[in-house]
């Protein structure tokens, strides 16, 4: 569970750092398309890094978890919580683009 924990952690990274960039208003990372009727870009930006940490902490609460053992039933855990956290952080994720952009496209 090691190999799976790092790469938990890396994924989490690579989240994480883009979350920070577009929280601190470089909206510009998301796609023009994603922001046609947007009309305030910072309160955006803060909504949607806040929601793309959210998504980014569910490889790392997985990671951490792998990190507990090797019996099956922690992988299985660790996935399920994987799975569970993704599905969080894309509904806040649709949630940020329903308020902000009036839709999902």
């Amino acid at each position: 569970m090691l190999i799976y924990s790092i790469i938990m952690f890396l994924a989490a990274v690579l989240l994480i750092i883009p979350s920070v960039a577009i929280y601190n208003g470089k909206t510009d990372l998301i796609h023009s398309y994603h922001q046609t009727k947007v009309v305030d870009r910072i309160a955006y930006g803060k909504a949607f890094g806040k929601a793309l940490f959210v998504l980014a902490a569910a490889p790392l609460v997985s990671g951490i978890i792998g990190l507990l053992g090797d019996s099956d039933m922690i992988a299985l855990i660790a996935v399920v919580i994987l799975i569970i956290g993704l599905g969080i952080g894309i509904g806040c994720i649709v949630a940020v683009q329903n308020k902000h952009n009036k839709g999902i496209f």
